[in-house]
């Protein structure tokens, strides 16, 4: 190519859009073998409210503590912490 844009005297123009006019279209494709590209719904399991990443730095011996309480408790260390803040919060 020479830097030319050959595409400069093309012109938009506005699509039908009817409702039969877009049947129609569709009817067109389908016969052809196209298949309908409209977004499908996003497989696997819904997101969890729980998205915030924390990764605190702590001493070891600060760390062997929450995972054991949080195992002792039966629930994340996420979790322990959550509570952990409300009990704080009340103070």
């Amino acid at each position: 190519m020479n830097g030319s844009n050959r595409l400069a005297g093309l012109k938009a123009r506005p699509k039908d859009t009817t409702v039969e006019e877009v049947r129609r279209v569709d009817e067109v494709g389908e016969a052809r073998g196209f298949l309908d590209r409209t977004p499908r719904k996003k497989p696997g399991r819904k997101p969890s409210p729980r998205t915030h990443q924390l990764h605190p730095k702590v001493f070891p011996k600060v760390g062997e503590a929450i995972a054991a309480e949080a195992e002792r408790l039966g629930i994340t260390q996420g979790q322990l912490i959550e509570q952990m803040c409300e009990k704080w919060e009340d103070l």
